[in-house]
């Protein structure tokens, strides 16, 4: 079989057809090489979806604050939130803080 037997395939003109080869080439250089590839905008896509994740994310943490936010605009739940979460104490008081065996950390644990 030599070059001119090749040359009469169907497959093979179809191959060597210049609008064919240039519209392969148009195509892998579109898929890889442009700077507006396939490929790119895969990742950008997979950039976006984590973005929308952590807006989301971000959007719950924003309502959760703003609700602890209204329960601490009236004054006894600020002394509330402020005893619990950093020991405050008024200046005629004194604060016991008792701690169980069980829940002390020790150097074995």
């Amino acid at each position: 079989m030599g070059f001119g037997a090749l040359k009469q395939k169907k497959w093979f003109k179809l191959l060597t057809n210049m609008y064919v080869l240039v519209l392969t080439i148009f195509v892998i250089w579109m898929v890889f090489f442009d700077t507006n590839s396939l490929l790119i905008h895969l990742e950008l896509q997979g950039e976006i979806k984590k973005l929308e994740q952590q807006k989301e994310f971000l959007q719950n943490e924003i309502t959760k604050d703003k609700k602890v936010l209204k329960e601490l605009s009236t004054p006894e739940e600020l002394e509330k939130f402020a005893r619990e979460k950093y020991y405050m104490k008024k200046d005629n008081e004194e604060i016991f803080l008792i701690e169980y065996e069980d829940s002390l950390k020790t150097k074995n644990d």
